[in-house]
């Protein structure tokens, strides 16, 4: 029952007991101050029609019925890497739809017949029945998986970065183009992706706060989402999606000059700093782990950048775009890396309709690359935005904000975090850091 004051004003919202009157404001259910005032959890999984059985020792927090923070899910995705360089694995996995029927080699013969190989018809019977099997071998787990959690971001670097015509095919094909002359002492490589396949599954589901970025191996952080099944599954919701994006590579040599300069050195120290704010707010330690480093912040902050612009010709909304950061340095294990990639995918035909493409050609991406730039140096929030260096802030961003660097919570892989508009360009309040510059 509800009770409110003589104005009609929510402030005196109370609850009263039908039974034996007694009365509480619904203000004391809300807020860390008032945990000890609710009852504890009891470790109840309404979802597996159990309870938790190490019991539950975290305070009780009151949701309203239909909260946003009732349920996020916890999805990890990546870019399908073919990893079979002959054609003969390649094609059937491409053709597993229709071959994943075939029960002996004799069917084979039956389709050469009707015409329904197609490129795979250049191969034997024999050939082709044992790639069939070994393709099932693969999916019923009967070919041990590695013992460790696999590194997915190496795998994709390498296919990037190293172009190999023999990997295209039909769900993924590479076109390297000739990165913008304007920048082409600081850009390495361009390689257009003209079809992209990404997987992304779903392995459960938090409470209260998004698991987001926070699953980032990267970090360091441990986290154990809530299960989907009583015991460990055997498979997870799955789904494939498919579209197309742009991978720019910057230069090694010059990048490593720009993170040895004192000023670069010393704004680390400021986003360090920040990061480990970042950390101490959540409880997570140790709080100095999982800092990216300032190559991370410049390959971060030059994404973002670069597609504010490209979303305004590419025909995709902002949240349709997403990034991919590859950043490692030389003494980490599958490094150097200093790359990005930003892409679009979608269930259905938007995200293979090419509009991300074209604007990776070479002209295009130099005009692109130029008004993002020039966007960077000032910021409608300045000059607020640029002497955004509070170390003591736990947001981990400097020179950033909604007007000028923020991004969709779908597109960013870190939350709008480790962001500075001053490592690409001068702003009215730093001129020493500037890359581009």
């Amino acid at each position: 029952m509800f009770e409110f004051g003589a104005s009609g004003e929510a402030r005196d919202l109370a609850v009263r007991c039908e039974t034996c009157g007694a009365q509480r404001y619904l203000a004391q259910a809300f807020g860390r101050e008032n945990a000890d005032k609710l009852p504890r959890c009891r470790g109840r999984r309404p979802h597996l029609r159990d309870f938790d059985p190490n019991g539950c020792n975290l305070p009780t927090r009151t949701l309203i019925l239909g909260a946003s923070n009732t349920w996020f899910p916890v999805v990890y995705s990546t870019i399908a890497i073919p990893i079979a360089t002959e054609r003969l694995p390649r094609l059937v996995a491409e053709n597993w739809a229709i071959l994943s029927a075939v029960t002996a080699e004799n069917i084979l013969g039956f389709m050469r017949t009707l015409g329904q190989l197609g490129e795979m018809s250049q191969f034997s019977d024999t050939e082709i029945w044992a790639a069939v099997q070994m393709k099932r071998q693969q999916d019923a787990g009967e070919i041990p998986a590695p013992a460790e959690e696999p590194d997915l971001k190496a795998p994709e670097w390498t296919v990037f970065a190293h172009y190999n015509p023999a990997l295209n095919g039909e769900d993924f094909r590479l076109r390297p183009v000739t990165p913008p002359a304007r920048y082409s002492a600081l850009i390495s490589q361009v390689v257009l992706a003209e079809r992209l396949r990404e997987v992304r599954a779903l392995v459960g589901f938090t409470r209260l706060e998004s698991m987001g970025e926070l699953g980032d191996p990267d970090l360091s952080i441990e986290m154990k989402p809530g299960p989907l099944a009583r015991n460990a599954p055997t498979w997870v919701p799955a789904a494939e999606v498919r579209g197309e994006g742009i991978f720019i590579e910057f230069n090694e040599e010059l990048l490593t000059q720009w993170l040895d300069c004192k000023a670069v050195h010393e704004r680390g120290l400021e986003f360090f700093a920040a990061h480990q704010q970042w950390r101490r707010v959540r409880s997570i330690e140790p709080p100095e782990e999982g800092f990216p480093g300032m190559r991370f912040v410049i390959l971060h902050t030059f994404a973002h950048a670069l597609m504010r612009t490209l979303t305004l010709e590419c025909g995709y909304p902002a949240a349709s775009l997403r990034e991919r950061i590859y950043s490692r340095p030389a003494e980490v294990e599958g490094g150097p890396m200093a790359g990005l990639l930003i892409y679009t995918s979608a269930p259905d035909s938007e995200g293979t309709l090419g509009g991300l493409v074209s604007l990776g050609e070479t002209d295009s991406l130099e005009r692109h690359i130029g008004l993002a730039l020039e966007a960077m140096r000032l910021c409608a929030s300045d000059p607020l935005c640029a002497e955004h260096a509070d170390a003591d802030g736990p947001d981990a961003a400097r020179a950033a904000c909604h007007a000028c660097l923020f991004s969709p919570e779908t597109s960013c892989e870190r939350g709008n975090k480790y962001l500075d508009r001053s490592v690409l360009v001068q702003t009215v309040e730093r001129a020493d850091l500037a890359y581009f510059d």
